[in-house]
C-alpha cells in the first residue's frame, strides 16, 4: 500500500538536548544523534534536489504548465518550504523520557520526504491571503498524521514493508510494539499541536473547523475507509471489480488527507466557502493523480529508484490502475487529472497559484 510523498528530504539540524551529544541505544545498535541528524540533512537535501532535477526524464514527459507558471522556480520553493516544515517538526518532538518512544516518533517524522502535504497546506493558505506562519501548525499536523499512517501501513499485519524512503521501516528498527505506539502518539500529537500552536494566530472558530475537517479525513469516512477496502481487495480479479471500486480506494486512502491539507490551509488563511471547495476539488484531483502515477512507477521502476520495494503491489495481488485499465490508459488518466486539477485554480491570482500549478505538474511527472 503506497502513499504520497515517500521521497527523501532534509530534517532540521537543531536538536534540543541537555548535553552536547546523545547516544541512542536501539536493539543493540548505538548511534550518535547529532552526527546522524547532520549527516542525514546533507544526504536528504542532495536527494530531493536530484529527485526534482530528474522529473520528466522518466516514464512520462513533463506536462506543460500554464503561462504564469513557466518562470516559477518550483525546485527552490519546494526545498525552502520543506526545510521550514522540517524545522518546525523537529521543535515539536524534542527528545524526552521515555526515550525509546520519542526516538521511534522522530525516526519516522524526521526521516525526510518531499513534504507535499504541508507544502500544499501552506500554498493554499498563501493563495487566499494567509502566510506560512498562519498555516504552519496545520501543515505540521497533517504531516504528523501522514507519518503515523505510514508507520502503521508498513506493519506486518498491513503491508509488511521492509523499506520506507530507502531506510528500514519503523517496526524493523524499534519493533512492532513501539511502531504501533509511535503511530498512535503522532496521531494524538497532530491535534494537540495544531490547536495549541495556532492559538492567538487563528480565530478559534476556524481552528475548530480545521480539527473537524482533519478528523473526518482520517477516520472511517476517509483514510481508514480506503485502507480497509484496499486490504479487502487483495487478490481480487480485476474483471470482477469496476473502475469505481479502485477509485473509491484511492480517493479515500490517498486523496482524503491531501484534500484535508488544502482545505486546512484555506480555513487557516481565512478563505471563503467558494475557495474552500475549489481547493478541495484541486487536492482531490492531485491525490488521485498521485496514486495513478504511483501504480505506474510500481511496475516501471526499480527498488533503488523508488526507495521502497518495487513490484510489491503486483506480488500482493493488489488492484492497481495498470492492472485494471492498462499502462497506456493509466498514463492518459494521469494527464487528464493534472489538467482537471489546474482548472480549479482558474480565477485565482496567477502568481499565488503558481506553486499549486507546479505541484500538479511535479506529481504527474515524478520518478519516485
Amino acid at each position: 500500500m503506497c502513499t504520497i510523498g515517500e521521497g527523501v528530504l532534509t530534517m532540521a539540524t537543531t536538536v534540543h538536548l541537555s548535553s552536547s551529544s546523545l547516544f541512542i541505544q536501539s536493539r543493540g545498535r548505538r548511534y550518535n544523534s547529532l552526527t546522524s541528524v547532520n549527516n542525514l540533512q546533507k544526504r536528504n537535501v542532495l536527494s530531493l534536489s536530484a529527485s526534482l532535477n530528474s522529473q520528466g526524464r522518466g516514464h512520462m514527459n513533463p506536462p506543460q504548465g500554464n503561462d504564469h507558471n513557466s518562470s516559477f522556480d518550483f525546485k527552490s520553493y519546494m526545498i525552502r518550504k520543506a526545510e521550514s516544515v522540517s524545522s518546525a517538526l523537529d521543535v515539536s518532538v524534542p527528545l524526552l523520557k521515555p526515550l525509546t518512544i520519542q526516538e521511534a516518533v522522530r525516526y519516522s517524522l524526521l526521516a525526510g520526504g518531499k513534504r507535499v502535504r504541508p507544502l500544499l497546506c501552506i500554498a493554499a493558505c498563501e493563495l487566499v491571503g494567509g502566510d506560512e506562519t498562519t498555516a504552519m501548525s496545520a501543515a505540521c499536523a497533517v504531516e504528523m498524521i501522514h507519518a503515523s499512517s505510514l508507520i502503521h501501513d508498513d506493519l506486518p499485519c498491513m503491508d509488511n514493508a521492509d523499506l520506507r524512503r530507502g531506510k528500514p521501516t519503523n517496526h524493523k528498527v524499534f519493533g512492532e510494539d513501539m511502531a504501533v505506539l509511535a503511530g498512535d502518539a503522532l496521531l494524538a500529537l497532530a491535534f494537540e499541536h495544531m490547536t495549541v500552536v495556532s492559538s492567538g494566530l487563528v480565530a478559534p472558530e476556524r481552528t475548530v473547523r480545521a480539527v473537524i475537517e482533519l478528523a473526518k479525513a482520517i477516520g472511517t469516512k476517509g483514510l481508514v475507509a480506503g485502507q480497509v477496502v484496499d486490504l479487502r481487495s487483495e487478490g481480487l480479479n480485476p474483471d470482477d471489480v469496476g473502475f469505481e471500486h479502485l477509485e473509491f480506494i484511492h480517493l479515500h486512502k490517498t486523496a482524503a488527507l491531501l484534500e484535508a491539507a488544502a482545505v486546512l490551509g484555506v480555513i487557516m488563511g481565512g478563505g471563503t466557502e467558494e475557495e474552500v471547495e475549489k481547493l478541495r476539488k484541486y487536492a482531490r484531483c492531485i491525490g488521485h493523480l498521485f496514486q495513478v502515477v504511483d501504480d505506474i512507477l510500481d511496475v516501471t521502476r526499480s527498488t533503488e529508484e523508488l526507495g521502497k520495494t518495487a513490484g510489491k503491489d503486483v506480488i500482493a495481488g493488489k488492484l492497481t490502475y495498470p492492472r485494471l485499465i492498462g499502462l497506456e490508459k493509466s498514463k492518459e488518466l494521469a494527464e487528464n487529472l493534472r489538467k482537471e486539477a489546474e482548472e480549479q485554480l482558474l480565477g485565482f491570482d496567477s502568481e499565488k497559484a503558481a506553486p499549486l500549478v507546479a505541484l500538479a505538474s511535479y506529481i504527474a511527472s515524478r520518478n519516485n
